[in-house]
């Protein structure tokens, strides 16, 4: 029998150095780290050194040295088309109200996921709405949302149409928005014979229909009393968000963000809002009646050198935020700004507030700040100092995608 020759040196096997010994891959999972990888050079090539770590393991691999990686048996393959890996983003149909178009425009731009839906408004000759919903079959199975304005009782009744229509169109599911509860101010009787029309509007929206979805959803912001959560029945789901967020937000932003005081104009607006700001100083006034007249003063707090923010959750005609910010300034304050959620303002009242030309707060205030949740306000005040607009649409579109 020949002898054997011996392989070519091409053909022989690599003599590679042994593999590091490795731990039971049962009992534990290695992970690679970017964060592990060096990079550095050596004698003019590039040269990479990697640790490999497990639980109770450094393992450091050299250069040219194998590299082998275990998994545990009882950790699952992960997939690049996992859909579980990603979730995905809630399809949302939004329809709007022509008063609420700007800011219903802002809410689609903050997602892809919302896609805004026309409604044709029309009316008869006798002045009733005339109201047409087109490609209705195209949002069958659809998460259906309306953005609401009441910003007068001539609008209420045409959007309430629509809002009853909406959910018997075989959609999964129907969010209302409506950013501003107009009738909140009126939510009890103080004489016989008065009409609390905040239960009577409460009641008007507890009664849409249901959809496939279950009850209709309601998000309102910085409702006027918080016991009127109470009034809506069981076939709404009331979510009440705030427009503070907003605020806190804007008071970061400024300069002097560490000289921040907030004053609260009457006891209600501080159970509202104190424990959403009770990180910053707190300053309470109230209204004192001197004879006939009713006198706001101080109560709590001092606002010596500080920029003091009134906060509330809306104005109408804005007597009381005056007479608040002409007592802080008799006091002391350095700067005096506001704030409000809904800037209601009937009959122009928001021309009754100045700007402080520059830091004398007795003249007027340094900001006055509003959300769009009225938007014929926005409009209104837009590029008026000291008004300033800050938008709910990021916090609409966060709620729809819910």
């Amino acid at each position: 029998m020949a002898a054997t020759r011996p392989l070519p040196p091409s053909f022989q096997k690599p003599n590679f150095p042994p593999a590091p010994k490795s731990p039971d891959p049962s009992s534990a999972a290695f992970h690679i780290k970017a964060s592990n990888f060096r990079k550095k050079k050596q004698n003019g090539s590039n040269i990479i050194r990697c640790e490999i770590k497990s639980f109770g393991h450094n393992l450091t691999i050299e250069p040219d040295s194998p590299v082998h990686v275990f998994r545990a048996a009882s950790e699952p393959q992960l997939s690049m088309a996992s859909d579980s890996a990603v979730k995905k983003a809630k399809k949302v149909c939004l329809f709007y109200c022509a008063e609420t178009k700007a800011l219903a425009e802002n809410v689609a731009a903050q997602s892809d996921s919302i896609e805004l839906r026309s409604i044709t408004w029309r009316k008869f000759d006798d002045g009733f709405p005339n109201i047409f919903i087109p490609n209705a079959h195209g949002i069958r199975g659809q998460h259906v949302a309306f953005l609401a304005s009441f910003s007068s009782p001539s609008v209420i009744f045409e959007q309430l149409s629509v809002i009853y229509a909406l959910p018997k169109l075989f959609i999964s599911s129907f969010t209302l928005v409506l950013p501003f509860f107009p009738t909140g101010t009126s939510e009890r009787m103080e004489d016989e014979g008065d009409v609390a029309t905040a239960f009577t509007l409460a009641r008007a929206l507890s009664n849409i229909p249901i959809s496939m979805g279950g009850p209709t959803s309601l998000v309102i912001y910085d409702i006027h009393a918080l016991q009127e959560r109470f009034y809506f029945g069981d076939n709404i789901l009331p979510c009440f968000e705030s427009g503070i967020p907003l605020l806190k937000n804007r008071l970061q932003q400024l300069p002097d963000s560490d000289n921040i005081s907030i004053a609260f104009p009457d006891d209600g607006a501080w159970k509202r809002f104190h424990k959403q700001l009770h990180h910053f100083p707190t300053i309470v006034c109230a209204k004192v009646r001197e004879g006939d007249q009713r006198i706001v003063r101080i109560k709590e707090g001092d606002p010596r050198g500080r920029h003091v923010v009134i906060v509330d959750d809306l104005v109408q005609s804005g007597g009381t935020l005056i007479e608040c910010q002409k007592v802080l300034a008799a006091h002391g304050a350095a700067k005096i700004s506001a704030y409000v959620t809904h800037g209601i303002f009937p009959n122009r009242s928001w021309e009754r507030f100045q700007s402080d030309y520059g830091g004398h707060p007795e003249h007027g205030l340094t900001y006055f700040w509003i959300t769009d949740s009225c938007p014929v306000t926005v409009k209104d005040v837009k590029n008026n100092p000291p008004f300033e607009v800050l938008s709910l649409a990021g916090s609409i579109a966060t709620t729809l995608q819910m």
